[in-house]
């Protein structure tokens, strides 16, 4: 990342969607913003990041994946309405 601003991320609960389970990845950058998807690990919208930027975050969501999900367990949406 060529910026200096702070990139933060933040990640959903245990989702699901025809039969799938995953967690919803968000990063964001001032008003750059970017979202993904894990365990398929790919940026599905992007808006202010570059292309070697968002291979960067896709690269962080590989190497993090078993970390959020484990994180994305510890979320219960019930407890937290």
């Amino acid at each position: 990342m060529n910026r200096k601003e702070e990139v933060k991320m933040t990640h959903s609960g245990i989702l699901a969607a025809d039969g799938r389970r995953y967690v919803s990845v968000r990063f964001e950058r001032g008003r750059d913003a970017a979202e993904g998807r894990l365990p398929d690990c790919k940026i599905t919208e992007n808006h202010g990041f570059s292309p070697v930027e968002v291979e960067g975050l896709e690269n962080f969501m590989v190497q993090k994946c078993d970390e959020i999900f484990c994180k994305a367990r510890e979320i219960n949406p019930i407890r937290n309405w």
